[in-house]
């Protein structure tokens, strides 16, 4: 019998993500597979929850730029696919931003809502950027912040924020719903967060590396994204403080 991590890895490498749809079943097939106790299961449950909520409820004039969006969508995806896959088969290649997530998903002294944080914060602070800039390379597009593509992109925000808002409590608390009497100890860790100003973050280090594609040096776009990696690593230890310790 596989065991979870092999399991998990076979689950996310199983299929093609190329469409929406495909990244919905690859996290609905990690949240079967995940039990209650492992970390990781509490932000693929927030991100699972963020993608359906992306696919149902469109702008009511519908989307402004919805291929780019879309391919935004998967290419996203695939960074957090991947890392999952490397961390289980070549650890030194994944993103150290993912490493805290990931050293620290079977501890039962930290949150499930500490993981959730951690993991948003690995995929939208060091993800989203790369992601960003390698779909307006492939659609050929420079979006700026008049453009259908950011209008798109900050209309996510208020998804995001209204499925955080509506999922926190959840993960706050336990299966039965009781409110964990340790959760005034991580306030000021959860109060660390704020998904629009982290994305907002985003658009501007993807900007950053736009402008550095072209600089004369490429160790200078290595370094920034190097010293990013480690920025976000950190961060996401912050948020990942077991409860108590003080």
């Amino acid at each position: 019998m596989p065991s979870l991590d092999e399991q998990l890895t076979q689950v996310v490498a199983a299929k093609a993500v190329t469409t929406i749809s495909d990244v919905i079943s690859v996290l609905q097939d990690i949240d079967s597979l995940l039990p209650t106790d492992d970390g990781l299961k509490w932000f693929n449950l927030l991100y699972l929850k963020v993608s359906e909520s992306v696919r149902d409820n469109p702008p009511s004039a519908g989307w402004e730029a919805p291929h780019w969006l879309e391919r935004l969508d998967v290419v996203f995806a695939n960074l957090y696919f991947d890392a999952i896959v490397n961390w289980q088969r070549n650890p030194t290649q994944t993103a150290r931003s993912w490493a805290p997530l990931f050293e620290s998903r079977r501890r039962s002294d930290i949150m499930r809502i500490q993981f959730a944080l951690a993991g948003m914060n690995a995929h939208i602070n060091h993800d989203l950027p790369i992601a960003l800039v390698q779909v307006s390379g492939e659609k050929g597009v420079q979006p700026d912040r008049r453009s259908p593509e950011y209008r798109d992109f900050e209309y996510v925000n208020n998804i995001l924020e209204a499925v955080e808002a509506k999922i926190k409590p959840y993960v706050a608390t336990g299966i039965v719903g009781a409110i964990d009497e340790n959760l005034g100890e991580v306030d000021d860790v959860i109060a660390m967060w704020n998904v629009r100003k982290a994305r907002e973050t985003a658009w501007v280090n993807a900007e950053l590396l736009r402008h550095l594609r072209s600089a004369p040096v490429q160790t200078v776009r290595d370094d920034f994204l190097t010293n990013l990696d480690r920025l976000v690593g950190l961060g996401s230890r912050g948020l990942l403080v077991p409860v108590g310790l003080k």
